[in-house]
């Protein structure tokens, strides 16, 4: 049915605080059109989704991937220090 809708969150996380949106978009919408309707990109300037990854539950995926009722599109920031780098840092201490 072309008039279906489908429930889905729009998650970003910042150091200080995390935001979970929740968006009713029309079947068959993408991750990029579930983070334009959160409004999210107006509270966080600091998003800039064409260098930025997104994923749903921890799976990078691209900005055009159908979404389906109940997924959460999340929006990651870069990563700060290579996780394997971090990691021997920790040990050696």
């Amino acid at each position: 049915m072309a008039d279906e809708l489908i429930g889905v969150e729009v998650a970003y996380a910042t150091p200080e605080r995390q935001v979970i949106i929740a968006v009713t978009l029309p079947a068959g919408s993408t991750a990029e059109q579930a983070i334009q309707a959160s409004g999210i990109l107006q509270q966080f300037a600091e998003i800039d989704l064409s260098a930025q990854k997104i994923g749903i539950f921890g799976s990078v995926c691209k900005p055009d991937q159908a979404l389906k009722t109940g997924d959460r599109v999340e929006i990651y920031r870069p990563l700060m220090q290579d996780p394997m780098e971090a990691r021997r840092n920790r040990v050696q201490k």
